[in-house]
This record gives C-alpha cells, sequence and structure tokens, in this order.
C-alpha cells in the first residue's frame, strides 16, 4: 500500500512537472508574438490621437489589449492559483470614441497593462520558457552520453560545450549526464514553482500599487464626504419643508378649529366656512406631506422597484417621455435610490435647459451592471462641471462606484449615460 501511495505521488509529480513546462513553452511561443502586436498597436495608436485617427482606433486597441491581460490573469488563476484583480473603470458601451479614448486613458489600469507589455515579451518570455528549458535540456545531456556527442564535436570542430562542460569523450560525455541528471532533479523539485514565479511576475506588474490604493481610499474619502454632506442638505431641507409648509397649515388647522369650536353655537355660519377652509388646509397638508416622502423616497420605488418608479417619474413630467426596462430583479435599496433621484435630476434638467420636447429613458442590466441611458432632443451643450446638475449626478453615483459619461453637442441631441456596478436580487 505504501508503495503504491509513493508511486502514485511520483506520477502526479512528474505529471505536475510536464503540465508546468509544457504550459510554460505554450505562454512563451504565444503570449511573445501577441504581446509584442499588442504594444505596437498600442503605442502608434495613442501617439495618433492628437492627429485625430486615434481617436477612433484607440478604444479598439486597448480594449484587445485589456482582452490580452485578463486571458493572463485566467491562465494565473487556474494554473498556478494567482489572484489578479481586475481592476478596470467601467467605460459606457454607447459613449462616443472621444469620451471612450479619455475615459480608458485615464483609468490607471491601463497604463499598468501597458508597462507590462514589455516586461512581459523580456522577463516574462524568460520565466514562462524556463520551466520547459529545464525539463528539456536535460534531454539533451542523456543524448551527448548516449554518443550524440561525437556528431556534435564533429560538427563543432573541436569539444562540445554542454553547460560548463567541454564534451569531447565518453567521459566528459557522462559527466554531461552526471549534470543532465542534476539538473532534471532541479526540474522535478522547481518547475511548477517556476510557472508560478511567472504569474506572480505578471500580478507585481498589473495589480495595483500602493498609491493606486491610496488613490482609491482618497476617492472612497471624498465620496464618502459627499454623500454626508448631501445627507446633511437633505435633512435641513425637510425640515425647512415640513416648517413652512405641511407644520404651518397643522397650525392654521388646528387654530381654525378652535374657533369653530367657539362660534358653533354663536354663528354656525361662520363655523361651516372654517370647516371648511380647515378641510382645504388638511387636504393641502396632506399633499405636501405626499410630496414630501415622495422626494425622500418615493413609496413605488420601495414596493415596485426602479423600473416603475422611472416609469411614474415620466408620468409626472411636463416633457413626454418613452421608458424602456429590461431588469430581471432588484438592485440594493441604495442602488435604486441613487439611480432614480440620478435619472430624476438629470430629466429635470432636460425640462428646464435643453429645449427638448421629448425624452427617451432606457434601464437594463448586463453583465453586473445597471446600466440607464436618458436621451433627449434638445439643444445639446450639456457638461459635467461646477454648478452643473450633472456634477452631483456623478457624485452620487461615485458612492457605488458608478460612472457618468456626456455625449452633448452643440445643436444636440443630449445622452447621459450611467453605469453602476451591482448584483440583481
Amino acid at each position: 500500500m505504501n508503495t503504491n501511495t509513493k508511486n502514485g505521488g511520483l506520477r502526479t509529480r512528474v505529471r505536475d512537472v510536464l503540465r508546468a513546462a509544457g504550459r510554460g513553452f505554450v505562454l512563451a511561443v504565444v503570449s511573445l508574438p501577441l504581446a509584442v502586436l499588442c504594444f505596437t498597436l498600442s503605442a502608434v495608436s495613442v501617439a495618433l490621437v492628437p492627429a485625430g485617427v486615434g481617436i477612433f482606433t484607440t478604444p479598439w486597441v486597448l480594449t484587445g489589449v485589456r482582452s490580452f491581460a485578463n486571458w493572463q490573469r485566467v491562465l494565473a488563476a487556474e494554473w498556478s492559483g494567482v489572484r489578479i484583480p481586475v481592476t478596470y473603470r467601467p467605460v459606457p458601451k454607447d459613449a462616443n470614441p472621444w469620451t471612450r479614448t479619455v475615459l480608458m486613458l485615464a483609468d490607471p489600469a491601463t497604463w499598468r497593462d501597458l508597462r507590462w507589455l514589455p516586461v512581459h515579451m523580456t522577463a516574462g518570455f524568460f520565466t514562462a520558457l524556463l520551466p520547459a528549458l529545464l525539463v528539456l535540456y536535460p534531454l539533451e545531456g542523456f543524448a551527448l552520453a548516449a554518443g550524440l556527442w561525437r556528431v556534435m564535436s564533429k560538427a563543432e570542430g573541436g569539444p562540445y560545450w554542454y553547460t560548463f562542460v567541454p564534451v569531447g569523450s565518453n567521459v566528459t560525455a557522462f559527466a554531461a549526464a552526471a549534470v543532465a541528471a542534476v539538473l532534471l532533479v532541479v526540474a522535478h523539485r522547481y518547475t511548477p514553482s517556476l510557472l508560478t514565479a511567472h504569474f506572480r511576475l505578471t500580478r507585481a506588474v498589473l495589480a495595483p500599487g500602493q498609491a493606486q490604493l491610496a488613490e482609491r481610499v482618497r476617492v472612497l474619502t471624498e465620496t464618502r464626504r459627499d454623500a454626508v454632506d448631501t445627507s446633511a442638505a437633505e435633512l435641513r431641507r425637510i425640515e425647512r419643508d415640513l416648517h413652512d409648509g405641511a407644520q404651518a397649515r397643522l397650525v392654521a388647522m388646528g387654530m381654525d378649529l378652535g374657533t369653530v369650536e367657539a362660534l358653533l353655537e354663536k354663528n354656525p355660519a361662520k363655523a361651516r366656512k372654517l370647516l371648511a377652509q380647515a378641510r382645504r388646509n388638511s387636504a393641502e397638508a396632506l399633499e405636501e406631506l405626499r410630496d414630501l416622502v415622495r422626494g425622500i423616497h418615493p413609496p413605488v420605488l420601495a414596493e415596485r422597484g426602479l423600473g416603475d418608479a422611472v416609469r411614474a417619474l415620466a408620468l409626472r413630467l411636463p416633457l413626454p417621455s418613452e421608458v424602456s426596462v429590461e431588469l430581471s430583479g432588484r438592485a440594493d435599496a441604495p442602488v435604486e435610490s441613487a439611480a432614480y433621484f440620478a435619472v430624476s435630476e438629470v430629466l429635470t434638467n432636460a425640462v428646464k435647459h435643453s429645449g427638448a420636447d421629448r425624452a427617451w429613458v432606457d434601464v437594463h442590466h448586463a453583465d453586473g451592471m445597471l446600466r440607464i441611458t436618458v436621451t433627449d432632443n434638445g439643444r445639446g451643450g450639456a457638461v459635467i462641471g461646477a454648478g452643473s446638475g450633472l456634477t452631483g449626478v456623478e457624485r452620487r453615483l461615485g458612492t457605488f462606484d458608478g460612472v457618468v459619461a456626456v455625449s452633448s453637442p452643440a445643436g444636440g441631441p443630449t445622452l447621459v449615460t450611467m453605469e453602476i456596478p451591482c448584483a440583481l436580487s
């Protein structure tokens, strides 16, 4: 039983060594030309951005580079258990070429990919090929001892060097075989680890470093501060609306009812008028409270989800709107709320500033992204900047790692695309 176990362990180890050598050879042979191609195309395309041509080619080239890097990530995880995080910022699929180029070149992960390509062509090529060399090179030493040394010596016109051994006789050929045996033991021991080292080198370049993590912490701190400031401003607005609106009407209604009580027997006609006024005040106070609650968190959003809430929002607009929703479930409540109020802000901007006579809203979820597109046929010119409502939308979605892209040429139309990474229940 012990002998069988040992034999089985040896066979498993030999299989692991041969598999690592084969995988390393495939990586070296296949990845090197791909890396050279990606690096060359990237350099040329980015260089042509100022000329205008690169605006159209760069998104496609960088998407190819990302696919190549992601393929390496998959191989690293499946072949060596090395996990390399994917940290690309989402890019709206319907964004124009200029927006896609700017967003992709502004992404630190893009530049990590571009730095990784030359490393992969040089050190990465060597570390991938080394496991295969460590397994195959000893075979040459054994072949020399079997008589190949005569052929090689004749071809060289003197001793044939195998590592540090000048092979020119049977004795030196056996010395070469001894060196080959040592190399084979080293290969048996270290070949899988060498393949893992190759992928760890890849991770060292592709994974975000301390500077990127610090930047990420900074962005999260800013978005959290924005969320806190927005929440505080919202509480002050609610307090002001309650004080100036519903509370004042309820106080007036209480005073009217007190007067009615005093006039009920002395002047019934006056009492009836005051009762009618109190009833109107109560109806107006109730309507104001409903509007206030709708502004905090619409009941339809809590009860029926984002799709129906956006449809209800569109029905209340003075601007005719078409809404298309394709959602297979519901996102988390905070995500739904952020998305709803983002759509509300964009549509409000369209009503107030665009001069549009029609709007379209598309809401769907795919590839782990909640994607919302709001389009209007107005005059265009919308930008994300200080004082713009779109800046608030960007900050609101930034709390959830969401992004906003705007395409709004002069003369229109305006296309606002929002994406939030999330899962649906």
